[in-house]
């Protein structure tokens, strides 16, 4: 909808206030697909749609810590503002305010009035407007796991596991979830309309997974988002941490984002399904997955964005560490589940899920888009359990190496934009120097006593 609207503004604001909705949340994501906002009330919603709601380009910047990154067009260039324009046609009510609605937001560089070079949706914009250009329409599942924590003062986090129930994989109700936090989370995310299915306890205490329907890449990657906005937010309404960080605890496995692709032709066909061909794999399926394998090592740049990723992965893990692909094998990479037909897709298990959903499903289309592109077949599937590096290349081992292999990857780079990529690996690189320059708890335990 166009912000100019003044008749659709107009009916957008007596529906609201008909539903006793006094505030309207606008909402964006930063670099790391953390949700940014401004609350605005209703009888100043005409003037942010016409006129934006003016932020500082450093809210891309920022790190966790608070930090201002110095990213080219930020701290260089004397702090200037973005600005965020309401979509009304994607208002939702948000079902533990009440009185309140929530919107994402398109961001402008007002300068230009093009997207902000920063911006991950407008990025994911432009991978899928490539793949259009080729005739293709991604489709996308994502799964997403997170740890839930209850308050500890007395531990150094101050957070501790809030169960730990130990071989309750796969369950549901009581027996792994005393207060029945799944349930209300599912319900309250059904009303969110972000289109949840369902959910249950995974492999470790107060670790849990709900599963979101598919849909259009870059309405899978909004749904994503608000996702996991909407289960930290109901949270901390009661308390408590829902953490997305790759691995939270020595004691525990990683939590993942794993991806389901399709693509759909011009003519609304399948494009992955061809039951004449190997695997019933079509050519762009097997081309796709070949993209995907080829540029990985790139690809873990955003996959896997942080410092903690790299201690997910290892043997046993069901994290992936090495370069393969297999059919129903969860042990790859690249998993191709067994429906075919319409449903034929594959799913990659790279990422964790404190990836950014957008740059996550930009960066696997630009891959597989650049595997359809060149043509190549992916070698032969992993047969057994895989974790074998005698039969396939190893990932990069730490967000260094990820970064140096997609800041190399040109093709890649191209296809996501030199700003965006520039931008990125300056931020990223910050994050990894300030790492390196913390004493650790490990640390000190370790050398203290006997050095």
């Amino acid at each position: 909808m166009s912000a100019s609207d003044a008749p659709s503004v107009r009916r957008h604001l007596e529906r609201l206030a008909a539903e006793g909705i006094d505030v309207v949340r606008v909402t964006y994501p930063d670099l790391i697909g953390t949700e940014r906002a401004r609350d605005v009330l209703l009888d100043h919603l005409p003037a942010a749609c016409d006129h934006g709601l003016a932020f500082c380009r450093a809210v891309y910047h920022t790190s966790p810590q608070g930090d201002t990154v110095p990213v080219p067009g930020g701290l260089d260039a004397g702090l200037p503002d973005i600005c965020v324009h309401p979509d009304l046609d994607a208002l939702t009510a948000l079902p533990w305010e009440p009185g309140v609605a929530a919107c994402l937001g398109d961001v402008t560089d007002p300068a230009t009035g093009l997207p902000a070079p920063e911006s991950p949706r407008d990025l994911l914009r432009a991978v899928v407007e490539r793949c259009a250009e080729h005739g293709l329409r991604p489709v996308v599942g994502p799964e997403l796991e997170y740890f839930l924590c209850d308050a500890a003062p007395e531990t150094e986090s101050g957070w501790r596991r809030y169960s730990e129930a130990q071989g309750v994989v796969y369950t549901a109700g009581l027996r792994a979830d005393g207060d029945n936090h799944l349930l209300r989370t599912l319900r309250m995310l059904r009303d969110l309309g972000i289109g949840v299915s369902g959910g249950n306890h995974e492999y470790d205490g107060s670790q849990f997974e709900i599963n979101l329907t598919h849909s259009d890449a870059l309405e899978a990657a909004d749904r994503a988002f608000r996702f996991k906005a909407a289960v930290k937010e109901l949270a901390r309404k009661e308390g408590r941490l829902a953490t997305f960080m790759a691995k939270p605890f020595n004691s525990a496995g990683g939590s993942g984002f794993h991806l389901h692709l399709s693509c759909v032709d011009e003519d609304g066909a399948g494009a992955f399904a061809d039951p004449a061909a190997p695997y019933g794999l079509s050519a762009t399926a097997r081309h796709a997955v070949a993209g995907v394998l080829a540029h990985a090592p790139a690809l873990a740049a955003l996959a896997n964005p942080t410092v903690n990723s790299y201690k997910r992965f290892g043997p046993d893990t069901l994290a992936p560490w090495l370069i393969d692909w297999g059919l129903d094998n969860r042990s790859a990479m690249v998993r191709i589940p067994p429906e075919r037909g319409a449903a034929t897709r594959f799913e990659l298990r790279l990422g964790d899920a404190g990836a950014n959903p957008y740059l996550l499903i930009a960066g696997t289309l630009a891959a597989a888009l650049l595997g359809v592109l060149a043509g190549e077949e992916p070698p032969a599937p992993l047969e057994g359990y895989g974790y074998d590096s005698a039969r396939s290349a190893v990932l990069p081992g730490s967000l260094p190496a990820a970064l140096d292999a997609l800041e190399a990857d040109t093709a890649l780079t191209d296809l996501l934009g030199k700003d965006f990529t520039a931008s990125y690996l300056t931020y990223k690189r910050d994050e990894v120097a300030r790492f390196q320059r913390h004493v650790t708890d490990w640390e000190f335990t370790e050398y203290a006593y006997h050095l």
